[in-house]
């Protein structure tokens, strides 16, 4: 579980950060949840959009993907969700204490 301060400091980085996913309106599956736990591992911190036709509650799908990839849901503003998980092999964002 992160604290509010590592939230708060993973919320400053992403900030600057480009949605690499976007979830349509074929929702959650496990194709996408492949893709985001690869690219979690290599990025560590990424924002995943999710579209005015997916139909769903943003916060339930954020919640989906935070717990199928095995990340920490960082933040759901607006359409962006930000997902937050350290990497086994190279860890690139030091968090503080």
């Amino acid at each position: 579980m992160l604290t509010s301060k590592q939230k708060r400091y993973l919320r400053s980085m992403a900030h600057h950060l480009d949605p690499i996913f976007q979830v349509g309106k074929g929702g959650v599956n496990d194709h996408l949840i492949r893709h985001i736990q690869e690219a979690i591992e290599v990025r560590e911190l990424i924002k995943i959009t999710v579209l005015n036709n997916s139909g769903e509650d943003r916060s339930e799908v954020g919640t989906e993907l935070a717990e199928k990839s095995g990340a920490d849901l960082v933040q759901v503003i607006g359409k962006i969700v930000v997902l937050y998980k350290e990497s086994r092999d190279q860890k690139k964002i030091e968090l503080p204490r």
